[in-house]
């Protein structure tokens, strides 16, 4: 009766547990996915880059009902405007990973987009230094890196 119980408390452990690497291995992209209203105003024919410098890193929830994300408020190096950069689900995009902070130069490619009478570049990628970027889209075409499985991310990011 000991043993039976210990292995009822150790599958709800493992089950709990399971469930929880299941909820980190599956980001919250809801309202991000690929062929959405938000992702279809992506249109690779406004592809454009600009050099600039973080002033802040934002929260953003681009439509109602969507997962929140992630973007950046970035003073454009030419012309000091600030623009607003959309970089995805706050549950996929990972700034620790390029260590981005507020007052980094960056280099941020994407296409623009006109979302509630302005203009904001959903990104494709955001270069920190030579050798330092964090990809969240396809370059040929915006597909966006969270809507891709595991391994067709890592077949995308080896052929950077």
């Amino acid at each position: 009766m000991r043993k039976l119980a210990m292995l009822v408390g150790m599958a709800f452990l493992l089950t709990a547990a399971l469930a929880q690497a299941g909820s980190k291995a599956a980001p919250d992209i809801t309202g991000w996915e690929k062929g959405g209203e938000y992702d279809r105003l992506f249109d690779s024919k406004e592809s454009d880059s600009f050099k600039g410098r973080v002033v802040r890193i934002l929260d953003v929830t681009p439509l109602p009902g969507m997962a929140a994300g992630v973007g950046l408020q970035v003073e454009d190096k030419k012309d000091k405007t600030h623009e607003i950069v959309h970089l995805g689900p706050k549950d996929f995009v990972d700034l620790a990973s390029i260590g981005l902070k507020e007052g980094d130069e960056v280099k941020v490619a994407g296409a623009w987009a006109e979302f509630d009478g302005q203009d904001i570049m959903l990104a494709v990628k955001v270069k920190k230094g030579e050798n330092t970027q964090l990809k969240v889209r396809r370059t040929k075409d915006g597909f966006p890196f969270w809507s891709m499985t595991p391994d067709e991310r890592q077949r995308e990011l080896a052929g950077d």
